[in-house]
């Protein structure tokens, strides 16, 4: 069976990711270095015999060398996430983000490796009022976060063209699903909402609630980073939603249902970089991923809660 390595296993996509290419047969090799991710999220792994687990920072050339040798597949989940935090300390988020992404890739040319996804961003379109957002426009990144994916995606794609190497961009709206840190200031807005209202408080809302977000599970997005590195097509970015939108302030009210909770949100000012609607059109990745999101934003959410209530 085939060998893949996943950067940022520690991160609720990288490990729901790698669960699930163990499920399929594949020895796994996960990185990471817990500057984001959870110590926990590596729990369902760790009795597995096919996985293999390297703490390390992935702009370490010899750690990263060390971790592709013999690798057929690599999925680099790693990153520094969030708009907010990249807007309070581009810094990190560029270095981490920009130089970590050449240095994985660069690791994977140098070991033969024969493809390697990478996650990008929904937010490299910007703000702009065209909706659903198709890959053909140009990006509009308006944040240090944005660019750093709008580099990361171009960089591999261009791998794919100067070395024998296939690459695919996979462009992430909004993912949710188990294992989703909620703490902190820059936790995403569902595992924040749920993990709040369990226990009878208020989420915070900033703006009017009707910006919008094609919500996506995170089992849609483990199944297109398979689909991108199992099929044919190189050299190609693609969306990765669910192709509709929910307001956050249906998200409450969703939540409100589920939970069995009556609890209003307060309101606040908008948050600089953040955009006001996110819409996936997935009709490319349908046609040459044969990507076909199966769970639902709602079934997602009902995946989702148990996580937080244990």
């Amino acid at each position: 069976m085939p060998t893949a390595l996943v950067t940022g296993v520690s991160g609720f996509i990288g490990s729901n990711l790698a669960e699930t290419l163990l499920n399929r047969g594949y020895d796994v090799r996960g990185v990471d270095n817990f500057a984001t991710g959870r110590e926990q999220n590596l729990d369902p792994l760790q009795n597995e015999g096919a996985f293999t687990f390297h703490e390390a920072d992935i702009r370490d050339a010899d750690a990263m060398a060390d971790a592709t040798d013999g690798v057929d597949y690599v999925f680099h989940q790693a990153a520094v996430p969030s708009v907010p935090r990249s807007v309070d300390d581009p810094v990190t988020t560029t270095d981490a983000n920009c130089t970590g992404t050449a240095a994985v890739l660069n690791a994977a040319r140098e070991a033969d490796v024969d493809t390697a996804v990478v996650a990008s961003s929904s937010s490299v379109y910007g703000s702009t009022d065209r909706l659903p957002k198709v890959e053909s426009m140009e990006p509009q990144p308006e944040s240090p976060y944005a660019l750093s994916k709008y580099y990361t995606e171009k960089l591999a794609l261009q791998f794919s063209d100067l070395y024998d190497i296939d690459t695919a961009a996979l462009r992430y709206f909004n993912v949710f699903g188990p294992r989703q840190d909620p703490n902190g200031d820059y936790a995403a807005v569902i595992p924040k909402f749920i993990d709040l209202m369990l226990d009878g408080e208020r989420p915070v809302i900033y703006g009017d609630g009707e910006q919008s977000r094609d919500f996506t599970f995170v089992d849609n997005a483990v199944q297109a980073n398979i689909l991108a590195a199992e099929g044919d097509v190189t050299g190609e970015a693609f969306n990765v939603g669910c192709g509709g939108r929910v307001t956050v302030n249906e998200l409450v009210d969703a939540l409100n249902d589920l939970l069995g909770t009556d609890i209003d949100p307060v309101y606040d000012d908008p948050r600089p970089g953040d955009v006001h609607h996110s819409h996936a059109d997935i009709s490319k990745a349908e046609k040459l991923l044969d990507y076909d999101p199966e769970v639902d934003f709602r079934e997602g959410l009902e995946r989702t809660i148990p996580y937080y209530r244990d």
